[in-house]
This record gives structure tokens, sequence and C-alpha cells, in this order.
């Protein structure tokens, strides 16, 4: 069964995208058989970083159930055979908007996906498919940039999933679900003794499926003047979900990747020696050894 890692930011313009792409690449090239998968369901792009302008067929196409197996839209990236890419959708309303049983059976077919490893480009923002994919991996990746603004939306979306993986622990008309839905919360604790209020087993079943949720950092765009407090936004995670935060990496600011865009490759096939290439390659090993 392939390790799925998803990788997500709070709001758009962040690079998200571009993280992904290279992150993938570079895992492929250890031999790894890596699929990575476009689900920005209202804007996807990934495919066009690769230079793949016009699939064949998109998760429109099995959404819509005009392709039965995922499979079949895992297109092979020119250059590096172990690396396959799902494009996105979000050409049509009821795409960029699924409905849940849609959502369902994407989630499953992913899962079961033949790779060594998947990478999940999750669209930004908070809304509850964004949440969704995110926590369908096994290793959680969240990228911000120095703009204050990017944190806190950052913090706030991984706040929302950790609410979100507590509730879908519980059926929709449970009545921990429907106590927890409404309410804001200043910490995990809160969230676990909210649910412990309508039966003591509900708190021990929210402290289960927090065990493992430890989102990682990426932080792009960094400059020397970049005044990001990245101690400021661990402590707060830290008091919220009760781990730390760790940081997986710093990507400078860099115009080999706005080249790179520009010319429809990973950066670090593009500029393989540029300072963001090279730490695009130590993110990947630090990564490597979390798998």
């Amino acid at each position: 069964m392939a390790t799925i890692v998803s990788i997500a930011s709070g709001k758009g313009g962040v690079g998200k995208s571009v993280v992904a792409s290279n992150l993938a690449l570079l895992l492929a090239k250890t031999g790894k058989r890596v699929i990575v998968v476009d689900l920005d369901t209202g804007g996807a792009n990934l495919h066009v970083l690769f230079g793949l302008f016009h699939p064949p067929s998109t998760l429109t196409d099995f959404l819509n159930n005009r392709i039965k197996d995922l499979a079949e839209i895992a297109y092979p990236v020119q250059g590096c055979s172990p690396l396959r890419l799902i494009p996105g959708t979000g050409e049509t309303l009821l795409t960029a908007n699924l409905p849940h049983s849609k959502k369902k059976r994407l989630i499953r077919c992913l899962q079961r996906l033949d790779a060594e490893l998947i990478l999940v480009d999750v669209g930004a923002g908070t809304h509850y498919h964004a949440l969704d994919f995110f926590l369908l991996a096994d290793r959680y990746i969240g990228v911000a940039t120095p703009d204050p603004t990017s944190v806190v939306d950052l913090y706030r979306f991984i706040k929302l999933a950790a609410i979100r993986k507590v509730l879908t622990a519980f059926l929709a008309r449970d009545p921990v679900a429907e106590h927890l839905l409404n309410q804001d919360f200043h910490s995990i604790t809160e969230v676990i003794e909210a649910a412990g209020k309508t039966h003591e087993s509900s708190a021990e079943i929210a402290r289960s499926v927090l065990h493992d949720f430890r989102p990682m950092l990426v932080l792009n765009r960094m400059t020397n003047g970049s005044r990001i407090n990245t101690l400021h936004l661990q402590n707060l995670l830290k008091q919220y979900v009760g781990t730390d935060l760790e940081l997986l990496g710093k990507i400078p600011e860099d115009q080999s990747v706005q080249l790179s865009v520009l010319n429809y490759l990973p950066v670090v096939e593009f500029a393989p020696s540029s300072p963001a290439a090279t730490a695009f390659r130590v993110i990947a090993e630090r990564l490597t050894a979390k798998l």
C-alpha cells in the first residue's frame, strides 16, 4: 500500500503546487514509484508545471464515470518514468463542487493506487473538500510564505483540519458531531473535553484519531529580510494541536523558480544548482527519512 503525503496551504499563491511538483520529481528520481495528484478541484494547474497542457483525460472524466479506473489517467512524466501525474479537474461547476459520494469514491480509489508514494496537491482554503483531501494522507505538509496572512491562514487551516479529523470519527448525526460542529476551540484539549461531555468514551476516540496528526511545515520564498516568526507559529500549533510543528525546510526567494515555471519544468530539473533546487533536495531527503 502506498504512503500518501498531502501538501496544503491556508491560502492560494504561496507556491504549494511548485513544492508538490519538485518534491514529486526528486522522490521519483530515487527510484520510488511516485504518483502526484492534483486535487485542487477548483483550479487545477499542476499538469502545466510539467508541460502537459492538454491531458487526454483528467479527474473530470473519472468523476463523471467516463473512466472507471483512476490508474488510466496516471500519465508518465516525460524524462522521469517512475513518476506519474493525475491531472486535476475544475472545468465544470459539478466537479468544482463535488457531491459527498463522489468525493468518497475518489478518496477510496486514490488509496488503492499501485504506487510506493502518492503526493496530493490539495486546493487552498478551509472548505470541506480541502480538509478531507488533506486528511486522507499518512503524512501532512503545510506550505506558507513570510507573509503574516499566509502564516495565520495556515494556522487556521491546521486547526480546522484537526477538528474535522475528530468529527469524521463520529457519524454525521452523532450527538458528539453535532456538539462539536458549531463551536470554536482554542486547543485540541478543548475539543477532546467537549467530545467527552456527550459520552466518556468519545474523549478517548478523539485522542486516538489525533495521535498521529503531526503536520510539517515548508516555508517558501524566504529572503534575508523575512520576518516570519516561525517559533510563534510553532508555539501556536503546539498549544492547539499539542505537538511540535516540525520545520521541514525553507525555500529561498529565487528567480530560477519563476523561470522554471515559465519553462514548464520543476526548478530541480531546470536549474539543479540553484538555491531553491538545493533547498528542495534537503526537504526531499528529510521527508524520505520520515516515510
